[in-house]
């Protein structure tokens, strides 16, 4: 009886020890001003790779917008050459591909991650909104970056691969676009903003449910008090750029760009 009690107290024990350590919980982050300092030193010591064209400069822009209001993100951001080693701490960025091809920009930064002399920290790339057009075959385009990304992650389990929605366009208004209405012409921003929202929802129902997706558009499409830019198109619902966000419909002014920054820089912090 002793022995049995002294066995069931000690496997008691055990199983305590077992529920409080799968109890604890990992601080999930929702504002930068929450981040404690020893958490960004954290992220300042990884290798992290940024595969993009001209909206990526608009994103770490704003990066370092909000650096200079928070010095304690110390976050080395440095453009790399092609073919250049990431074998130290720093947020590496570079060029992949060309507008237009995603194909190419997908095969661009496969080769970047496995020509790299050690398996990085962090890694992802964003698409641009010219790389999805009203007549891009979405479904094919995504079993694409979905075998690519597939086989990134078999080989190299080390490396935390982050997926982004593709950005979005400005939604046309104005005069212009109400004569478009009259005359029965497609205003710019919509039939291509319907196939990036196609080519998003695949990466949502894929990557939503990992913490590994970054939903840029979505960011792109919300104005600060929540309500988001959208257009309706066959009794549907899709999304635009808010337009507070841009300089030009596509790429992003210093409102636009440091929304962005706040919300990746926030995400990177939460990323386990």
């Amino acid at each position: 009886m002793v022995r049995f009690f002294l066995f069931s107290v000690f496997a008691c024990a055990i199983m305590m020890v077992g529920c409080d350590k799968s109890s604890k919980t990992v601080a999930h982050y929702t504002d930068l001003s929450q981040i404690p300092a020893e958490r960004w030193d954290e992220l300042s010591k990884q290798r992290i790779f940024f595969g993009h064209q001209s909206v990526g400069y608009n994103i770490l822009e704003g990066v370092q917008d909000v650096q200079k209001d928070h010095p304690e993100i110390k976050l080395a951001i440095e453009e790399v050459a092609e073919g250049a080693p990431i074998d130290k701490p720093q947020w590496a960025h570079a060029k992949v591909g060309q507008n237009r091809d995603p194909g190419l920009k997908m095969q661009a930064f496969d080769k970047r991650i496995r020509s790299n002399p050690k398996p990085l920290d962090i890694a992802f790339l964003k698409l641009c909104y010219v790389d999805i057009m009203a007549d891009t075959d979405v479904e094919t385009l995504f079993q694409t970056y979905r075998q690519v990304f597939t086989a990134l992650e078999r080989d190299y389990p080390e490396t935390r691969f982050v997926h982004l929605t593709t950005p979005l366009f400005e939604k046309q208004s104005g005069p212009k676009a109400w004569v478009k209405k009259i005359i029965g012409r497609p205003l710019y921003g919509v039939d291509d903003n319907i196939k990036r929202f196609e080519y998003n929802q695949m990466l949502r129902e894929a990557y939503g449910s990992t913490n590994r997706l970054f939903d840029l558009a979505t960011i792109e499409s919300t104005r600060p008090d929540g309500t988001r830019s959208s257009f309706e198109k066959d009794g549907k619902t899709y999304y635009s750029l808010v337009p507070e966000y841009t300089y030009d419909g596509g790429h992003l002014n210093e409102t636009g760009r440091r929304t962005v920054a706040e919300r990746l820089l926030l995400f990177l912090s939460n990323l386990d």
